[in-house]
């Protein structure tokens, strides 16, 4: 059994556009409706960088920026874990439009935005982050892994860790094969030792209980169909301030138990 600490935590999905916003609707105090997300390249990012910069890297830097505000730290010092389960799933397309066609000249910068630690390049490039940098896929337990990842490099490290995990959306014809509808974010700062900022203490173990899941059924469709929004239990638990226990997807029989207190 493992404890971290959270010290800054953001969320940037449909209907919820920062975490001030996604608590009183995670919570059903304010309806919740699905909409499409506003993304904008952040000011941080180079002029280049900026025009270069597709869906996964505008989510991934917005989510990973504000919890780094949140937590009042330094994005340069933070060693950090990006999880998606495909990366940019929209440049994705676009190449393998490019090469089902006649023309098969494939545009270095769609090249490049399509390797799975480019959203972590675009970050070390915008903060000037020299710290470990891991990118991981692990399709529907993406954020789970992301959680447990970052937990080990917390503890390895003795020093706060970066979690950002994000998943874009697939176009037809993909979609129909992997139907994630909308993109979805989540940014998480976790220290290995409870400091002045610390939110709340996470206590992760592994269990065979069946996953928790959320009331609202738009919530609840949302949480089935991003790998990302399997976290919705648990940053629900978090906006409720009380504590409690949660449990998410990791594994097939293998799941990720999350206690958190004070």
């Amino acid at each position: 059994m493992t404890t971290i600490y959270l010290e800054g935590l953001s969320l940037l999905g449909p209907g919820m556009n920062d975490w001030a916003e996604a608590a009183p609707r995670l919570l059903g105090q304010q309806p919740f409706q699905a909409e499409a997300v506003r993304l904008t390249a952040p000011a941080i990012l180079p002029p280049t960088e900026r025009r270069r910069a597709g869906t996964a890297v505008k989510l991934s830097m917005a989510v990973g920026l504000a919890a780094v505000d949140d937590a009042g730290a330094d994005a340069a010092s933070l060693p950090n874990v990006f999880s998606s389960t495909g990366g940019d799933c929209e440049n994705c397309h676009s190449l393998l439009e490019v090469l089902a066609s006649d023309d098969r000249m494939v545009s270095p910068t769609r090249f490049h935005n399509s390797v799975h630690n480019a959203p972590a390049g675009y970050w070390g490039i915008a903060t000037r982050c020299t710290e470990a940098s891991t990118s991981l896929c692990a399709y529907d337990a993406t954020f789970g892994a992301g959680l447990l990842e970052t937990a080990t490099q917390a503890l390895s490290a003795g020093k706060p860790c970066l979690l950002i995990s994000f998943d874009t959306a697939y176009p037809e014809p993909l979609y129909a094969q992997r139907p994630i509808p909308y993109p979805l974010g989540v940014g998480m700062v976790l220290s290995p030792v409870r400091t002045p900022a610390s939110k709340a203490a996470l206590r992760l173990s592994f269990t065979q209980e069946a996953v928790g899941t959320m009331e609202d059924e738009q919530l609840e469709a949302l949480r089935q169909s991003i790998p990302s929004a399997r976290s919705l239990p648990l940053l629900r638990r978090l906006a409720s301030g009380e504590p409690g226990r949660e449990v998410i997807e990791y594994l097939d029989g293998c799941h990720l138990a999350i206690e958190v207190t004070a």
